[in-house]
């Protein structure tokens, strides 16, 4: 076989789209909630109590970075995944992690108020990220990411 005709890899299954494109959607979400957040939106900060609200634009600077890695990493990670990047599997990594340190400081942290019947969403997040970083994982050993 020549070079020219050697496979680029292994062919994508069905379900890397509707991850993909889920993925897209699950952490583009999670960037709008960031950046209406932090730019303190009104109309969407409204929604929440106003301890919280003190809480968030009391954190320090290094919080909003690892949610900011968090986030938007996990953002550029589904479109990596969707272009069949094996890059996608960094960033999901980098996003899960700095995730986990920003919610494990949370925790440790007495004065964090908890939004009222989102204590689970945390949980949530923690598992779709994890879960994000296996698939995208579980496609680069497969060859399907180059």
């Amino acid at each position: 076989m020549t070079e020219d005709a050697a496979p680029l890899g292994a062919k994508a299954g069905w379900h890397i789209w509707p991850v993909g494109i889920l993925a897209v959607v699950w952490n583009g979400y999670g960037c709008f909630d960031f950046l209406m957040k932090t730019t303190r939106n009104p109309a969407y900060t409204a929604q929440f109590a106003q301890d919280i609200q003190t809480y968030w634009y009391s954190m320090p600077w290094w919080m909003f970075g690892l949610w900011s890695i968090g986030v938007f990493g996990a953002l550029i990670a589904s479109l990596a995944l969707l272009m069949r990047s094996k890059t996608a599997v960094t960033l999901f990594a980098a996003a899960f992690i700095a995730s986990a340190a920003s919610y494990y400081v949370r925790w440790q942290e007495i004065a964090a108020p908890p939004v009222k019947g989102m204590e689970f969403m945390p949980f949530v997040i923690l598992v779709i990220g994890f879960a994000l970083t296996a698939y995208a994982y579980w496609q680069s050993t497969r060859g399907v990411l180059r």
